[in-house]
C-alpha cells in the first residue's frame, strides 16, 4: 500500500472518529446549490431543460456526487449521442465526440466552462490538450441538434458546458473532501465562501493525483499524474432598490498538470502477456502543462424584459510533452515500437538509439462576447456577437538518448530549442447570432441565424531559424465566413409528451494546416420526442448529418507522423444517422426505499460517400461506402440505485460495440480492431451524519483487461479495477 494511500487513509480516520461522537444518523442536507448566471448557462429560466427543443441533458450535483468521478469520460458515459474514447485511464486528455463527429482531443465539438471556449486555440488549433478539471464542477450541460446555432465555432455535434462551483447564497458555506485508493490515487477538494448583502466570493481548490497502474520495463518508476487546481470568484452587486439592477463577478483560475504519460503502446503478443506494463524506451515521457484564466462577468437588467450580458476572457495555456517519438531510428508509428518489445526481452542484444521530442507549444485564446435578451409577449429574442482571438506556438526540439543494457537511458545529445518545430498558427474571429423563440399555442418555433468570419495565418520559420529572424520562410493566409441558419418546432402534446423536430447547417472552421482551405460544412436533421412524469423521464431522437466536407485532424493522438502533424485533411461527402434513447425511471420514488434506474442507448451509422486517397493515417485510402473509424455502432449505458433516508448503492454498466481504428468496411482486421467492451462500475454512499458522508467506489468492478485505443499501431490499456474510499463534511 503506497504513503500516499495511507496517509489519506488516515486523513479519513480522524475526521470519522470526530464525526461518529455525534451518532446522528439523519438524513443527509445537501449544501444549496447556488445557481449560475444566465449568461453563462445553456439551460435556464429562458431555456428550460424539458422544453428543449434537442437532445438536452444536464448532470446536477446530485447526479456528479453518485460516482463522484474525476474523469469526465466516466462522467459523461451515461449521456446518450456522447462518445468516449479512453487513452490514458484517468480523463487526463479527454477523446470525446456527438453524433459521428469522431473524439480525437474533443476537436469536433464545442467545450465550454462557465459559457466561455475552454479549448487553448479553439480556431487556431481545436485538438483540446487542456480540459477542464471535472471533478471540480457543479453540473453539466449537454446540448446537441439545432438549438446550438448560439455556441460555436463548431456547430455540427454539440456543446458541453461545464459549470463551475458557483458562490453560495449562505453567509457562508463549503466542503472539505478527501479521498484515497488504489494506484496511489488520493483527492483534496474544498471550498468555502458566502454571500453578503452586496458582495460575494468563494475559493474552490482540487488536487488530485495517483501512482499509475503501469510498470516501467526494467526501471520502475511512476506512471501516474499530479494535477492542482485553483479557483476564486468575487462578485459585486448593485443596491437591490436600483432601477437598473446589475452585477459583475470576476473569476481568476490556475491549474497545473505533471503527468508520466507516453504513445508508447504495446505489442499484440505483449499486452496479451501483462497489458499494464510499459517498455523500458518511454521511461523519460513526461507531460507539464500550465493554464491561467482571467473571466470578468458583467449582467445588467435594462428594464424587466431587457438584459444584457457581457464576458471578457483570457486563456494562457503552456505544455510541453516531452516523448519518445523515435527508437533505434524507427518512428513509434511504424517498427520503433517493435524495437522497443524486441530490446525489453532482449536488453543484453546491444545498446539502442531513442529520440525523446519536447512537444512544446504555448497557447492564448482570449475574446470579448456580450448577449441582449428581449422578452416580448410570445418572443423571445437573443442578439449575440463574439469577437475571438487565439494562438498556437510551436517550439520543439529533440533529445537523443541511447537505451543501454540495464535498461537506463543515458543522454547522448541535447536538442535545441527550435529546431524540431518553429511555427506560430493563429485566428481572429467575429461571431454574430440571432435567435427568436416563438410561442404559438402548444407550438414553439425556433428559428435562429449564425454568422461567423475567420481569418488565419500561419507563420514558419523552419528548423534554422530559431531566433525567427526575417520573414518567416511560410506565410499562409486564410479568410473565409459562412451564414448558418437553423429552424426547430417543438409541439406540447399533452402535459407529458412533447414532440420535436429541427435542422441546422453545420460549420467548423478551418485551420491553418488545411492544405485546400475549405471549412467543414453539414446539413443536420433531428427529430424525436420527450416524456416527462414524476417518477419517469424518457427521450428518444433519430439524427441525421449530412457533411458536404468533414474535416480529419492530423495529431499526434491519432498516430500521425511528425510531417503531417498540424495538417487538417478534407474527407468530402460523409453520411451520419442514428438513434439516441435515454430513460430515468424511479421505483417507489418518495418512499423509505426507491430504486433509480437509468439507460442511455446510442445507435450509430457513418459512412464516407465517395472515394479519395489520404496522407491522413485514421482514414488512408477511401472508397465510398467505408465506415468512419474510432465510431462504435452501438453504446449502452445503464445503472439501477437502491437508495434509503442514509444510504445509496448503485451499480453502473458501459457497453461499447467493437470499434474500427482505420476507416474501411465489413470484417476489421485484428491489427484495426478495438473489441467490444463491457465495463461496470459500483459506488456506496453513507450519511454518518447531517453534514457527514463516507463513500466507497470501485471502478471496472470485474478487474476487465481491455484495449482503450491504437494510436501509433500499438495497444493502451484502461485502468483495471480501482477501489477509492472518501469522506466529504459539507457546512
Amino acid at each position: 500500500m503506497s504513503r500516499s494511500f495511507t496517509g489519506s487513509l488516515s486523513l479519513i480516520t480522524v475526521a470519522l472518529l470526530s464525526t461518529l461522537s455525534n451518532p446522528s444518523h439523519a438524513q443527509s442536507a445537501p449544501l444549496q446549490v447556488a445557481q449560475p448566471l444566465e449568461q453563462l448557462t445553456v439551460f435556464g429560466k429562458r431555456n428550460p431543460l424539458n422544453t428543449v427543443p434537442g437532445s438536452a441533458h444536464q448532470l446536477t450535483q446530485a447526479d456528479l456526487d453518485t460516482f463522484k468521478y474525476s474523469d469526465i469520460l466516466r462522467t459523461l458515459a451515461s449521456i446518450p449521442g456522447v462518445y468516449i474514447q479512453e487513452e490514458d485511464g484517468f480523463g487526463l486528455r479527454p477523446n470525446l465526440g456527438m453524433r459521428g463527429t469522431g473524439q480525437n482531443r474533443s476537436e469536433k465539438i464545442t467545450i465550454m466552462e462557465d459559457g466561455i471556449l475552454a479549448a487553448p486555440a479553439p480556431y487556431a488549433s481545436p485538438a483540446a490538450y487542456y480540459f477542464p478539471t471535472s471533478g471540480r464542477m457543479q453540473s453539466i450541460e449537454i446540448l446537441k441538434g439545432s438549438s446550438t446555432v448560439k455556441y460555436g465555432p463548431r456547430t455540427t455535434g454539440g456543446v458541453i458546458n461545464l459549470i463551475s462551483r458557483q458562490i453560495p447564497d449562505a453567509p457562508l458555506a463549503g466542503q472539505i473532501e478527501v479521498a484515497a485508493g488504489q494506484h496511489g490515487y488520493g483527492k483534496l477538494h474544498t471550498y468555502a465562501g458566502g454571500q453578503g448583502e452586496r458582495v460575494g466570493a468563494l475559493v474552490d481548490l482540487y488536487r488530485y493525483q495517483a501512482d499509475g497502474f503501469r510498470t516501467i520495463n526494467g526501471v520502475g518508476g511512476d506512471s501516474g499524474f499530479s494535477k492542482n487546481d485553483a479557483l476564486a470568484k468575487l462578485s459585486i452587486r448593485s443596491d437591490e432598490n436600483s432601477l437598473q439592477p446589475q452585477m459583475l463577478e470576476i473569476k481568476l483560475k490556475y491549474s497545473d498538470e505533471s503527468s508520466n504519460e507516453t504513445y508508447l503502446g504495446l505489442t499484440d503478443a505483449d499486452f496479451a502477456a501483462n497489458p499494464y506494463q510499459r517498455y523500458s524506451a518511454s521511461q523519460k515521457d513526461l507531460m507539464t502543462t500550465e493554464h491561467k484564466q482571467l473571466q470578468i462577468n458583467h449582467l445588467i437588467d435594462l428594464s424587466p424584459n431587457l438584459t444584457l450580458g457581457t464576458t471578457a476572457y483570457y486563456n494562457a495555456f503552456a505544455r510541453n510533452w516531452y516523448k519518445t517519438s523515435k527508437v533505434g531510428g524507427k518512428s513509434i508509428s511504424g517498427s520503433g515500437t517493435q524495437l522497443a518489445a524486441d530490446f525489453d526481452k532482449d536488453p543484453l542484444a546491444g545498446d539502442l538509439s531513442v529520440d525523446v521530442k519536447a512537444n512544446n507549444r504555448e497557447y492564448l485564446s482570449q475574446g470579448l462576447q456580450t448577449e441582449l435578451n428581449w422578452l416580448l409577449d410570445n418572443h423571445e429574442l437573443a442578439l449575440g456577437a463574439r469577437y475571438h482571438e487565439d494562438e498556437m506556438d510551436k517550439f520543439q526540439w529533440v533529445d537523443k538518448y541511447t537505451l543501454e543494457a540495464d535498461q537506463q537511458m543515458r543522454l547522448d545529445t541535447a536538442g535545441i530549442p527550435g529546431t524540431d518545430s518553429n511555427r506560430l498558427d493563429s485566428a481572429q474571429a467575429l461571431a454574430l447570432y440571432l435567435q427568436d423563440k416563438i410561442q404559438w399555442g402548444q407550438f414553439n418555433l425556433t428559428a435562429g441565424l449564425r454568422y461567423e468570419t475567420v481569418e488565419t495565418r500561419r507563420l514558419d520559420w523552419g528548423k534554422s531559424n530559431i531566433g525567427r529572424e526575417g520573414e518567416p520562410n511560410k506565410d499562409i493566409r486564410n479568410s473565409f465566413s459562412a451564414l448558418l441558419p437553423s429552424l426547430s418546432v417543438t409541439y406540447q402534446l399533452d402535459e407529458h409528451w412533447l414532440l420535436l423536430t429541427g435542422v441546422q447547417k453545420g460549420f467548423s472552421p478551418a485551420v491553418p494546416g488545411n492544405r485546400d482551405r475549405k471549412e467543414e460544412q453539414s446539413w443536420n436533421y433531428e427529430a424525436g420526442a420527450r416524456f416527462n412524469s414524476g417518477e419517469l423521464n424518457a427521450e428518444a431522437i433519430l439524427f441525421y448529418s449530412d457533411y458536404s466536407n468533414m474535416h480529419g485532424n492530423c495529431t499526434a493522438a491519432q498516430g500521425c507522423n511528425d510531417d503531417n502533424i498540424g495538417n487538417q485533411y478534407n474527407g468530402g461527402e460523409v453520411d451520419v444517422n442514428g438513434l439516441e434513447f435515454s430513460l430515468d425511471y424511479t421505483i417507489n420514488q418518495g418512499k423509505s426505499l426507491s430504486f433509480p434506474l437509468k439507460l442511455a442507448y446510442t445507435y450509430t451509422n457513418a459512412e464516407f460517400d465517395n472515394s479519395f486517397t489520404s496522407d491522413f493515417d485514421s482514414w488512408g485510402d477511401v472508397e465510398a461506402g467505408f465506415k468512419l473509424p474510432y465510431l462504435p455502432e452501438n453504446m449502452l449505458f445503464a445503472s439501477v440505485a437502491m437508495e434509503t433516508e442514509n444510504w445509496q448503492l448503485t451499480l453502473a454498466a458501459r457497453y461499447t460495440s467493437e470499434i474500427r481504428t482505420q476507416a474501411g468496411n465489413g470484417h476489421i482486421p485484428s491489427e484495426q480492431l478495438i473489441e467490444a467492451k463491457t465495463i461496470v462500475d459500483l459506488s456506496g454512499r453513507y450519511h454518518i451524519a447531517r453534514d457527514h458522508e463516507l463513500y466507497l467506489t470501485a471502478e471496472n468492478l470485474f478487474d476487465t483487461d481491455y484495449v482503450t485505443t491504437k494510436i501509433h499501431g500499438s495497444n493502451f490499456a484502461g485502468k483495471p479495477l480501482s477501489v477509492t474510499m472518501g469522506y466529504r463534511y459539507q457546512f
